[in-house]
């Protein structure tokens, strides 16, 4: 009875542990909620009307992105239009290298984690998805598909904010 009780209590601190972590990763939610603009360490959350060029960026099954090499300079909005050219699920994820490398690990150990932030976009097979970001800090970043094994195989670009 006491190694059940401690596994309960195990599962019940990993429960509380994930917050609002949710499982079951899959197609990206369209809603009419309004996005949560929060400052990360690589921008905000932009607005369209500010959009001041769109980059196409396109992603596929070699578990490459085209292009793999992007350069913007601060304070400007990019629209970002991501297009997966091949048969699987990938994502667009902008952040730092730290950032996005934590968050590989987390989906190797849970494969099936949604996640849904303005810097992200989940595109299934043949479709296409959009982030519009302000990057209103310089630096050197990157973005990412961090779906498990995607990540690992090399599906990272970077992205070079240019001090203005």
């Amino acid at each position: 009875m006491l190694k059940l009780s401690g596994i309960v209590l195990a599962c019940a601190a990993l429960t509380v542990g994930m917050g609002n972590v949710a499982f079951a990763h899959g197609e990206k939610k369209s809603g009419s909620a309004a996005v949560v603009k929060e400052q990360t360490d690589w921008g905000i959350a932009g607005d369209a009307v500010n959009v001041v060029r769109t980059i196409d960026v396109s992603m596929g099954d070699d578990m490459r992105f085209k292009p793999g090499k992007l350069e913007v300079k601060e304070g400007e909005t990019i629209r970002f239009r991501v297009k997966n050219t091949g048969k699987l699920l990938h994502e667009f994820v902008i952040g730092t290298k730290a950032e996005n490398a934590k968050h590989a690990e987390l989906m190797l150990k849970f494969p099936g984690m949604e996640h849904d932030e303005p810097y992200m976009a989940h595109v299934n097979a043949g479709e296409a998805g959009e982030i519009i970001w302000t990057f209103n800090r310089a630096g050197n970043f990157e973005f990412a598909c961090l779906i498990a094994g995607h990540f690992q195989a090399g599906m990272v670009g970077t992205i070079t904010v240019v001090a203005q």
